[in-house]
């Protein structure tokens, strides 16, 4: 797309009254690295500027992203805060088998970290299940969220979806058993697994336990939000609508629920420590119930 329609679409938003956030969906936004920086960005922040910057803004991309720093700054100074990241796993065997070569030979650990210092928050995707993966990559895949600090891992299953490679491969060696529900979290593999199956979704289970538990969340929360710093000292804005979500938020997380007491540290640090991510201590904490929530429809993770 070119600026003049980025900005286009982006304004259709703003006299419908919608402030807050904004998805760009696209499978790597930063594919065009240079027109992005030279034309499509710039756009954005002037357009942004002269409406005193009603949207924040999220989207894709590659790993690649933390090879170059001066995209890393316009983005954040047109007011980008997230960017998602399929990192898939740190296995290097199975990158290779899933095609992704661009996240094989590097320190993926310092790449995440790199993007995360210049104030952009890394969503991570992660794959469970490849031929290639070893009975050890349970352990190396939750030590490396932890390492990394990416508060939202979301982690899914090998799945093979209608007409894809692995799909085709898949039928060549009698493995494929259903189509793909379109859920990577539901535990409906529709392939036979070269690991025992069974192993697999309890290895799967033992991750999810791992890296949403309270005491590991709330840990890794803190550990991003102690070097987060978007745009050098951007403050994040202390709204009236974060009143309300804060005191959601202690009447569910913070009374009579397990783990309420790493709810209270976390809050307790970020106010006095941290005052300017207070808001985002609030609402990584709701994403953390969010997560144990939904992963408690299939599993026992639970606020303990």
């Amino acid at each position: 797309k070119g600026k003049g329609q980025v900005v286009e679409e982006v304004g259709r938003l703003h006299p419908l009254g919608w402030r807050g956030g904004v998805f760009f969906v696209d499978d790597n936004f930063t594919v065009n690295k240079r027109k992005l920086k030279e034309k499509v960005l710039p756009a954005i922040i002037e357009w942004s500027k002269k409406r005193k910057c009603p949207f924040v803004f999220s989207t894709e991309a590659s790993v690649e992203i933390c090879d170059d720093e001066e995209l890393m700054r316009s983005m954040v100074q047109a007011r980008f805060e997230k960017v998602f990241v399929g990192i898939e796993t740190p296995h290097k065997e199975s990158l290779a088998e899933c095609g992704k070569s661009q996240n094989e030979d590097r320190d993926l650990i310092a790449s995440v970290k790199k993007i995360q210092k210049f104030g952009l928050e890394v969503q991570g995707g992660f794959i469970l299940g490849f031929d290639n993966d070893p009975p050890a990559i349970f352990e190396r895949l939750s030590r490396f969220i932890e390492e990394t600090g990416i508060v939202t891992a979301m982690v899914g299953l090998l799945n093979a979806p209608r007409g894809s490679r692995l799909y085709h491969r898949l039928v060549k060696e009698g493995r494929l058993l259903k189509d793909f529900t379109g859920d990577n979290t539901d535990l409906s593999l529709n392939f036979v697994p070269k690991m025992d199956r069974n192993k697999l979704i309890e290895g799967y289970k033992k991750v999810l336990e791992a890296i949403y538990s309270p005491q590991p969340y709330y840990k890794r929360v803190k550990m991003f939000l102690k070097k987060y710093q978007p745009l050098g000292q951007r403050r994040v804005r202390f709204r009236l609508r974060h009143l309300g979500t804060l005191l959601q938020s202690t009447l569910f997380l913070g009374m009579r629920r397990r783990g309420s007491i790493h709810y209270w540290k976390l809050m307790f640090w970020s106010l006095f420590r941290r005052p300017r991510v207070f808001p985002l201590a609030v609402t990584f904490a709701i994403y953390g119930f969010h997560f144990r929530k939904i992963f408690g429809n299939y599993w026992s993770v639970k606020d303990k």
